[in-house]
């Protein structure tokens, strides 16, 4: 089938080259030099340095081009921007009457700017579209373009594009799973990477392991609370997109947002932090609109609100620690 991936970060790269195994797939990317080079090198140098691309993978630089490849009934769009991106692509393809019959977005975390989870955005910019959804677990990027197992979850509300996926993607080392609770599948791609600033804070100041199993333990039955009251399933989050992404997300070494924790821990400024980066940490971008919709619904949210006042309060992580330590016993 023709599949196009919008989107050449590590993400985009690594499932447009695993598309391209198996499919006619084209990977887009706005910025010529690098589509340039990857047509020369077969390798995304920025983003997954060392790994070798497949000779059948396809780059464009033209939108257009890259809509029309994945715009029929028999294919598939995959959007691989962050959220930040995510309506600006979508108004792209509106604007120019190119929207393609089936889209799924792999983007985890709330739009900073309006709160929207992307499903919402998509609805708000698409209105009407009838096959759409989300592809989410838990994956590092790298793993996947070296081609190692990996288990993901579709879920959409459109039997259509749930069948287009899996059509797509489950084959070699790679196992898709569906379902219909997109709200639950992206609250828990969004809240998890704040799960894990807070995770990294706590190894970077060395608390130990008990802390950590605490972490994620009260950090999933905070993901929970607030997936719930949105209008997910509760046993969503005890999944592979819920407490699956969590578990990989707050304890593996190639985390972005584990990373930041880590740094933050080591006394090491945000903004440096995210400059040196590399990379998008969804984590920091959406932690402030998960704790204010927390707040407007009265969702006690304790681990959010502590990984936000060191973030955007200049709370020492000692400090914030300490506060989280200091609360009330309460029945679990």
């Amino acid at each position: 089938m023709k599949v196009a991936v919008l989107g050449a970060g590590a993400w985009g790269t690594a499932l447009a080259g695993h598309l391209a195994a198996r499919h006619d797939a084209v990977l887009w990317a706005r910025d010529s030099a690098l589509v340039a080079e990857l047509s020369t090198a077969h390798e995304n140098a920025h983003y997954l340095a060392g790994v070798a691309l497949p000779r059948a993978l396809r780059y464009e630089t033209q939108l257009a081009a890259a809509l029309a490849h994945g715009a029929a009934d028999d294919a598939l769009c995959v959007v691989a921007t962050p959220v930040a991106g995510l309506r600006g692509l979508l108004r792209a393809m509106r604007d120019a009457a190119a929207v393609p019959a089936h889209i799924v977005w792999l983007c985890k975390g709330f739009d900073a700017d309006t709160q929207r989870l992307p499903h919402q955005v998509v609805a708000e910019e698409l209105a009407g579209h009838p096959s759409n959804g989300v592809l989410s677990g838990p994956s590092f990027a790298r793993e996947v373009a070296q081609g190692l197992p990996v288990a993901l979850t579709v879920a959409s509300t459109s039997a259509q594009c749930r069948e287009r996926t899996v059509a797509a993607f489950h084959h070699g080392a790679m196992r898709i799973y569906t379902g219909d609770d997109v709200v639950g599948v992206e609250v828990g791609g969004a809240v998890k990477n704040v799960l894990a600033i807070a995770t990294g804070i706590a190894d970077g100041l060395g608390l130990g392991l008990n802390a950590r199993a605490a972490l994620i333990t009260r950090g999933l039955a905070e993901m929970s609370r607030l997936g719930a009251t949105l209008g997910g399933r509760t046993e969503t989050f005890t999944g592979l997109t819920g407490l699956g992404d969590l578990i990989l997300t707050a304890t593996g070494d190639l985390s972005r947002n584990r990373t930041v924790g880590m740094q933050l821990a080591a006394g090491r400024p945000l903004d440096a932090i995210l400059g040196t980066l590399g990379h998008v940490a969804e984590g920091v971008r959406c932690a402030q609109a998960v704790l204010a919709i927390a707040n407007a619904h009265g969702i006690d949210m304790p681990i959010t609100q502590a990984v936000c006042a060191v973030l955007f309060e200049g709370v020492a992580p000692r400090d914030a620690v300490s506060a989280l330590l200091r609360r009330d016993a309460k029945a679990e």
